[in-house]
């Protein structure tokens, strides 16, 4: 018997039912004992299947990692592109530290398991992850709100791509989680730093 997968393809179901070992095996690992110790081989053992078939699954931890996360990320873009019809009339730079709100609470809620997307990354797959649809949305999304604020401003302000990139960076999971863990800041004060160097 087959079965449609999230993506829109089908699989059979013994391989519906080892992806959900899969995924239910990691889910409760992660929680006890965080993302980054895990082990891939930990994940196959506990789900009961052999190493060869997790691999051919997931490439990586990151890959199982993307797949954990997929129904939130759905959820992260719905909620953005509400909160942005919801507040066209408001100013672009209204309108972008609400969007960096969201996506602070998003990272709150799901910091190991993006630490793990993007710790699975190596520099040579630095380009693949930023043409990635993930990160090509919300970086979309951030230069369109940068373009608005510097046809607002009459002052020169810096390139919105180039903005774009480096507020990214400073989003990224590596310093996100820097300050939470090394300096003790909390999301709201995250959230007030970066809104005040870039807007």
């Amino acid at each position: 018997m087959q079965k449609t997968n999230r993506n829109g393809r089908t699989e059979r179901r013994d391989a519906a039912e080892n992806r959900q070992r899969i995924l239910d095996a990691a889910n409760q690992l992660f929680a006890q004992y965080g993302v980054e110790p895990v082990s891939m081989n930990q994940i196959a053992a506990e789900a009961g299947i052999g190493a060869g078939t997790l691999y051919r699954r997931y490439r990586n931890k990151g890959e199982l990692c993307m797949d954990l996360i997929k129904d939130s990320k759905l959820l992260l873009f719905n909620t953005i592109e509400e909160y942005m019809k919801t507040n066209a009339a408001q100013a672009p730079a209204l309108r972008l530290r609400g969007l960096l709100a969201i996506f602070i609470s998003f990272k709150e809620n799901h910091a190991q398991l993006l630490a793990g997307i993007e710790g699975a990354t190596s520099l040579s797959e630095a380009r693949s992850m930023s043409s990635s649809p993930f990160y090509m949305e919300l970086h979309e999304l951030l230069v369109r709100l940068f373009d608005e604020m510097a046809a607002d401003n009459e002052q020169s302000q810096p390139d919105s791509v180039f903005r774009t990139d480096m507020l990214m960076a400073a989003l990224s999971s590596k310093s996100y989680l820097f300050q939470r863990n090394v300096r003790g800041r909390s999301p709201d004060l995250i959230l007030d730093q970066l809104c005040r160097i870039y807007i």
